[in-house]
Formats: C-alpha cells, structure tokens, sequence
C-alpha cells in the first residue's frame, strides 16, 4: 500500500493532503443531494466516521472552499460535473458536540453555548457588511458563552437569516454529534433542563428556518422525538436498520480484504472476520467498524481498539444497576448465546432505569449488539464480535477488582445495584442468625435500629478498598445511617438510611422503606457526596426497613 495507515484523522482536507489511507465515500454527497431530504438524522455507533463525513460535506459544499475542488480530484464524486459545479457554493454552519460533556447541567450549557459564540466569531464580518440593522447588532452582540437562554434557542436561526441576506443563498448547517449531551443529562441527572434548552435550539434551527437549505445531523442513537424533536415533521431518520446510506459509515468486507490484500495482512482475513465483523445496516451485511480496522492494518496485531477507544461508562452503568433479569440475559450474551428482545429505536432515556427492551434497544444503536432475526416485533440479539465480548467481560471483572473475589453475596449485589438479590441475601441472614434478643423485645425502642445498622456495617467494611465508609455523619438537614463515597470518581456513591418497622403503628414494610427514602431527599443526605464530585445521576438511595427477621430493601 503506498499511502500511510494514518490514525484519528478528522478532518477531511488534512486526511487528504497528508495522501494517508483513505476508503473513497464521496458517493454520499451526491446520494445525500439527491435524495432532497431537507433534514437527515443519521445514526451509528461510534469512530464509525461520522466526524470525518461531516468534514467531507462541510469541504465540499462550503463557500470557504471555493475553487478548491482539486482535493477531490480522483475521487467519485469529481468524475460528476454537474457535482464540480456545487462545490464550494453554500455557506455552511458545521457544528459539534462530541466535547460537550459535564457532570452538571451549568457546564454542559456553557460549552454549547461557547460553540456558538465560536460560529458568530467566525462569521463576525457580517456586523460590518451593511446587512444587519441596528436590532441584528444588537442581537450579534448579545451572543456569548453567558447569554440567556433564549438569544442561544433562535442563535442558528439568526445566523442562518444573516448569512442569507448576506450571500444570497440558504444555508447547510451540519451537526455532529448531536446526542452527546444527552446522554452526560442522563448519567448525570438534569435531562429535563437540557431537553428543555435544546428542543427550542432544534426547533428553531431545522423546523422554523426559512434560510434552511438542507442539514445533515449525526449521532449513536435516535433520541425520541417528545424529547427534543418535538413538531420535527420534515426529519429523515437513517438508524443502522434502514437501507439508505447503508455501505457509507463503515468498512465493507470487500473493502476491508482488498486493504489487507495491499498490505501483505490477506493470510489473516478469518481472523479479522472473527475480531471486527458483525455489524449489519439495513441490507448490507458484514460491516466492519474503521476504528479497529485502520489500527489493527497499521499495526498489525489484533487488539480490541474500538471496544477500548472510551470509558463506555453508560453502557456498565445500565448494567450494573439493571434488574435480575438484565443481568442474567448479559451472562448469556457473554456466553456466546442470543437473546430475544423488542427493540424500539426510538430512545426514551427515561425509561431506561425500568424498561428492559430499551437497554437492549441502546446497546443495538451502540453497536454493542447485532442482529440474528427478526420474528413480529421480537429480535434476536447477540454480541457484535469477538472484540465486543473481550470489552464485555473486561468490564465486569472491572466491577470486582483486587480483592473482590472474596466479596459477600450482599456485598456483590450491592455494587450491581441488584435489590433482588440484596432482599434475598439479608432475608436469608436474617432468618438463619438474627435471634429475638439482638432484634429487640419493643422495636420503637433504639436498640434494634443500632443492631442492624452495626450488622451491615459490618458487612460493609470489606468495601474498604474501594469506598470511603462513613457513619451518622452530618450531611444536609440531619444525620445519615450510612454513605459510601467511591475512590473512583466513575463509580456511584451509595447511601443508606435504617429504619425498624413497628407493626403497632399501623402501614407495611415497604411504608418504612419509603419512608427512608423520604427522609434521605427531605434531609439532603446526597449534599455531601455532592460536595465531593459526585453528580447526582450517580448517588443511589436505598431505605432499608426491618421488623424482627424480616428485611425490606427499596
């Protein structure tokens, strides 16, 4: 191969000055034009080349690049001339939020809103061109990191209106990365604040915009539209079950072998299929993803390079605090079997925390998993390669390290946030070694609380080396019974509150179960692990409600 086996190039222009190995995909600009879909949301998994197309379209179409189309001299689309007589004729607003993460709703709101100012800066020449009036100037001026809300819901708009009247033409606007802070609103407890800033940013932007000529956006997944596409009725939607667009993101088999081919790599072609196949869009088969494929051609050996190209932090989070049935599902997934599932590609992140069928819809659009069949509205489902099984199982040694083999079964279940399995391990304690004695004649008295908060704490403590253990410490309005702060930042704070169920007053166990649960909000117990970097979207809360021998955790 003559061309270098270049790694993490975005941008398209310095991918191609620099001659570094490059699989031709301009067919997309012309399929995309063609198609005359004035909004296009495309999702894939992720470092499947989402970025650098965006940088294809934005070199090719933007007026920035006028008259210089010679970069894509040899490539497919150049052998069109009616396609040489668009480049470098729209102006072009090319926006990402691959960098917009934060664990709190102020930072993530500052960086989109520092995005767009970074656009108005760029653009700033339009103040001086005589085609803004005095309100325009006004409004010009107003944007900045710290502007109010809605100057930032109407800023691409007004861009786009400015850059109308200045040249004449409408504009793309190009989106990269578009669900990225969705997903941090998620992990980190102020989804509704976010969705409320970038429904009307979207609106705005790609329903409302007369200056709209066409737009192009990009993410892993396709979030619901009552979320933040509310009233998008002009959107196309293209999710790796559609047809269209289907070889553009991602390697072919036919591509990939002729590049191991150029490279000498032919002998290993099983291997390779084995390692990085597995991922299907709409019709086209056997996709593999470039991430793995241009560093395992440059380098060699196989490794899994996607698989451990992020944190995935989401994806362990959904898991470790799924329900049982989740759980047993992924152990046979990482058993080599299929599971079968309803899969909605439509994301609703509220529902993840209690509906099955939309984590394995997740982990599809992830990529995390491909599909077998297809019966009625059931999918089977099973791991994508071999390289997504190592990153599997590589994450849940991960939740018991060093040391954690020798964990107690409540112990296990509570770092899974399993509460099945935690009732049942207290329940069966309870009933074999609590006796009439140590659980108290009178439960209004204190002694029982002190007998079972000194039980688990004890149970607790081989946590040691993970969790920072305090105990009735102060913390917001009052005293907690029991708060774990994680050393690793990525892990979840955990607090737990006691409380001795007296059948005299009357209500159930699970009426003191929410009733310790309550006191932990009303108190404020969360405001210290808060204090000591840990968001919201990742303290748990569990009350836990005893009576005698009988143990009710929620």
């Amino acid at each position: 191969m003559d061309k270098t086996v270049g790694i993490g190039y975005q941008d398209f222009g310095d991918l191609l000055k620099e001659n570094v190995f490059y699989i031709d995909k301009t067919y997309f600009i012309k399929e995309w034009w063609e198609n005359r879909d004035v909004v296009t949301l495309i999702t894939r998994p992720r470092r499947f080349g989402k970025t650098l197309t965006m940088s294809m379209l934005e070199y090719f179409f933007s007026n920035r690049y006028a008259g210089q189309g010679r970069i894509f001299e040899g490539l497919s689309i150049w052998g069109y001339e009616e396609y040489r007589k668009l480049q470098g004729g729209y102006p072009v607003l090319n926006l990402s939020f691959a960098n917009v993460k934060g664990s709190d709703y102020q930072n993530v709101k500052e960086k989109i809103f520092q995005i767009i100012t970074n656009l108005y800066s760029e653009k700033c020449f339009l103040k001086d061109e005589g085609v803004l009036d005095e309100k325009d100037r006004e409004y010009f001026g107003r944007i900045a990191f710290d502007m109010k809300n809605s100057d930032a819901e109407l800023s691409i708009y007004q861009l786009s209106k400015f850059l109308y009247q200045y040249y004449g033409k409408k504009v793309i606007i190009l989106l990269d990365e578009y669900d990225t802070p969705m997903q941090e609103a998620y992990m980190g407890g102020y989804w509704e604040e976010l969705v409320g800033l970038l429904r009307g940013l979207f609106h705005s932007a790609f329903k409302t915009n007369p200056y709209l000529e066409r737009a192009v956006l990009t993410g892993i997944t396709r979030i619901s539209k009552e979320s933040i596409f509310s009233d998008l009725n002009n959107l196309e939607v293209v999710t790796t079950t559609s047809d269209k667009y289907a070889d553009v993101f991602g390697f072919t088999e036919k591509e990939v072998f002729m590049a191991m081919e150029e490279m000498g790599l032919q002998n290993q072609k099983k291997e390779v299929k084995e390692w990085y196949d597995g991922f299907n869009f709409g019709k086209e088969k056997d996709i593999y993803n470039p991430w793995s494929i241009i560093n395992f051609l440059s380098k060699g050996k196989f490794a899994a390079y996607w698989a451990n190209s992020s944190s995935n932090g989401l994806i362990s989070k959904i898991i470790r605090e799924g329900s049982t049935d989740i759980k047993e599902d992924f152990e046979r997934l990482l058993q080599g079997e299929a599971i079968k599932s309803e899969v909605d590609e439509e994301i609703t992140y509220s529902q993840l925390d209690d509906d099955d069928e939309a984590i394995w819809s997740l982990l599809l659009a992830g990529g995390y998993l491909k599909v077998l069949g297809v019966s009625g509205q059931e999918y089977e489902l099973a791991l994508t390669n071999h390289e997504v099984g190592l990153m599997f199982a590589k994450m849940a040694k991960g939740w018991f390290k060093k040391g954690h083999s020798d964990y107690n079964a409540f112990l296990k279940a509570l770092l899974l946030g399993d509460l099945k399995a935690m009732n049942a391990y207290m329940n069966r304690v309870a009933l074999n070694t609590f006796s009439y004695f140590d659980t108290g004649k009178n439960p209004s008295l204190a002694e029982p609380e002190r007998f079972y908060h000194g039980f688990v704490l004890g149970l607790l403590v081989d946590l040691a080396d993970r969790y920072v253990l305090t105990s009735n410490r102060e913390s917001g309005f009052g005293r907690y019974d029991v708060l774990l702060e994680p050393f690793n930042k990525e892990e979840d704070g955990i607090i737990i509150e006691f409380k001795v169920h007296d059948p005299g007053d009357g209500g159930t166990l699970q009426d003191t179960v929410q009733s310790a649960l309550k006191q932990i909000e009303e108190k404020g117990y969360g405001q210290e692990l808060k204090k000591r970097g840990i968001p919201e979207g990742h303290i748990r809360k569990y009350g836990f409600a005893f009576e005698g021998k009988k143990v009710l955790i929620g």
